[in-house]
C-alpha cells in the first residue's frame, strides 16, 4: 500500500506536465522530508556494507526506474527524479520521505567550482 506521500506523488506525476522531478520535490516537501535524514546511529561500529547485487531487484518506489548506488554516500539514486534513498546498516531506506533531492545540490557544487 502507498503512503499518503506516495498517493500524493503519484496523482502528481499522473496529473501534470511538469517534469518529474518537480513533482517528486514538492511531494517530498509537503511530506516533510528532512534532507540528509539520519545517517547510521550506531557509535564505534562500521556501517554495515550494501550488497550491490540488490540493483538488480530494486527500483525507486515512486517512478519504478532502476537505481544507482553512490559508494561515497552510500546512498541510491534516481537520476530521473534527483533523489538519492539512503542506506542505514546496508539495509535501503526506500521510504519516500527518507529521500533526499540531489539535483539541486549538483547545481550549487557546479557554481560554486566556477
Amino acid at each position: 500500500m502507498l503512503s499518503a506521500a506516495g498517493r500524493q506523488l503519484a496523482s502528481a506525476l499522473r496529473n501534470t506536465r511538469a517534469p518529474p522531478a518537480a513533482a517528486a520535490r514538492r511531494c517530498l516537501r509537503a511530506s516533510g522530508s528532512r534532507p540528509g535524514a539520519e545517517r547510521n546511529g550506531r557509535n564505534g561500529e562500521p556501517p554495515r556494507a550494501f550488497d550491490p547485487a540488490l540493483l538488480e531487484f530494486l527500483v525507486c518506489p515512486l517512478s519504478k526506474k532502476p537505481l544507482r548506488y553512490e559508494a561515497s554516500t552510500n546512498e541510491l539514486i534516481n537520476e530521473e527524479l534527483g533523489i538519492a534513498y539512503p542506506i542505514v546498516d546496508g539495509i535501503p531506506n526506500m521510504i519516500p520521505q527518507a529521500a533526499r533531492m540531489i539535483h539541486q545540490n549538483k547545481k550549487q557544487e557546479d557554481m560554486e567550482q566556477h
